[in-house]
């Protein structure tokens, strides 16, 4: 116990009441700025139990967790890659099980940060991705990882699902059974060269142009912010949005 008192004291001084610190904040004005861990279909409630984490990880769980009310929230910003990931056992009706899939995972280097266990790797699903941000309020896009996808002949989008019986839909379904029949419905664009380092969404290929105007317009949420590199100066702001008000 001793040990363990001795290894605490550098952080005893960061230990106190985060609810009236933020608060106190909140009321003069303060920016606050919360980044969530972990996925919305990984939310208890609100994700694809049971195969989720234990706690609220959707906005809802910012608030159960900070104590500030949800008024106090402003803008909230959806961080999303250009493909699709999932670690673990669930349903991804996206997965690519081919060489595309296991490319997808070495270049992006899709691999668990602790375990190590490689993530899977599919084409971006537009439904999920769209779920999460109605269940978010999400105002805008932030789009990583665009380069990944470079040189790739083709470029997928799920853009919704085929039932059992040949039916569209762009709903998730409600129990986990229900995922078993579903198919994803694959708009397919043409592939570009290269993305990397592009700090300007004007000066991307037309055909990356076309597949990050197609995603907004399925998720039906405006792109933010575009990642194209590993950098922090590899991406750019789009024009007229709140992030670029925020940041700009």
């Amino acid at each position: 116990m001793a040990n363990l008192l001795k290894l605490a004291e550098p952080l005893l001084p960061c230990i106190g009441d985060a609810q009236t610190h933020l608060q106190t904040a909140w009321e003069k004005g303060e920016a606050i700025l919360f980044e969530g861990a972990q996925a919305t279909l990984l939310d208890l409630d609100h994700g694809t139990y049971p195969f989720v984490t234990s706690s609220s990880c959707s906005l809802g769980g910012l608030f159960t967790g900070t104590g500030l009310p949800p008024k106090a929230l402003h803008r909230v910003l959806g961080i999303a890659k250009a493909y699709t990931t999932r670690v673990g056992a669930g349903p991804m009706p996206s997965e690519l099980l081919d060489a595309t899939g296991d490319r997808l995972r070495e270049v992006g280097k899709e691999f668990g940060t602790t375990t190590g266990r490689p993530r899977r790797c599919g084409w971006f699903d537009a439904p999920i991705t769209a779920h999460a941000c109605r269940t978010n309020g999400v105002d805008g896009l932030a789009i990583m990882k665009l380069d990944v996808l470079d040189g790739l002949d083709q470029v997928g989008l799920v853009v919704g699902y085929r039932d059992g019986n040949g039916g569209l839909t762009r709903t998730l379904p409600s129990c986990a059974s229900e995922w078993k029949e579903l198919k994803p419905e694959i708009r397919t664009f043409e592939g570009w060269t290269t993305t990397r380092g592009l700090t300007s969404h004007t000066a991307l290929p037309p055909s990356a142009q076309a597949y990050l105007e197609a995603l907004s317009e399925a998720v039906e949420i405006p792109i933010d912010y575009l990642s194209t590199g590993p950098d922090r100066r590899e991406g750019c702001l789009y024009p007229g949005t709140f992030l670029e008000h925020l940041l700009g």
